[in-house]
């Protein structure tokens, strides 16, 4: 957690901005130096601003609440590398989200394993007016996922991440093979 950091001297000390007539004035520069020490850690933190917002570099306990902002619901299963790798992917992520693409880099970052993504989509066209088209009207979408040698993948969990990365409308199978 964040906190107050005691004996943290201001980077900004107020009584400098004054004019040098106020500046020897004992009182107003311990009534000064009171908001220096409040204000002393709220200087350090913008400072450091970057570092709470690049995964590589925010603290844990902070990582947690930046991957909500890029709409990643943690796992508790997940170690503090993997988050890390998942939150710093997300943006680029984003850009091909709902893409048979996206659903293999997004569980390739989440699953340890080979990842299959096969789908039907495709384009097609006739040169007749209400002509047949061919192949399947209807979108489909299955998920192989192979597990290292000793490692193991949750159905459930694999299952829910599909469904919360795929678009809404296709329907999906999702299959385990054990190696």
């Amino acid at each position: 957690m964040r906190g107050r950091l005691p004996g943290v001297p201001s980077p900004f000390p107020l009584i400098e901005r004054l004019p040098a007539v106020y500046q020897d004035d004992d009182f107003l520069r311990r009534f000064l130096a009171a908001f220096d020490e409040s204000l002393a850690p709220l200087f350090l933190s913008l400072d450091g601003l970057g570092a709470y917002v690049d995964p590589e570099l925010a603290p844990e306990d902070f990582l947690t609440w930046l991957a909500t902002w890029v709409g990643i619901e943690v796992d508790a299963a997940w170690d503090v590398e993997q988050l890390r790798q998942v939150v710093a992917g997300a943006v680029r992520l984003h850009a091909r989200r709902g893409t048979a693409a996206g659903l293999r880099a997004a569980l390739g970052l989440l699953v340890d394993g080979e990842v299959v993504v096969t789908e039907n989509g495709a384009a097609a066209w006739s040169t007749s007016f209400g002509a047949d088209m061919p192949g399947d009207p209807v979108p489909r979408l299955h998920v192989r996922v192979t597990p290292r040698p000793g490692g193991s993948v949750r159905a459930d969990r694999l299952e829910a991440l599909v469904t919360e990365l795929k678009p809404a409308h296709v329907p999906h199978t999702v299959e385990v093979v054990s190696s």
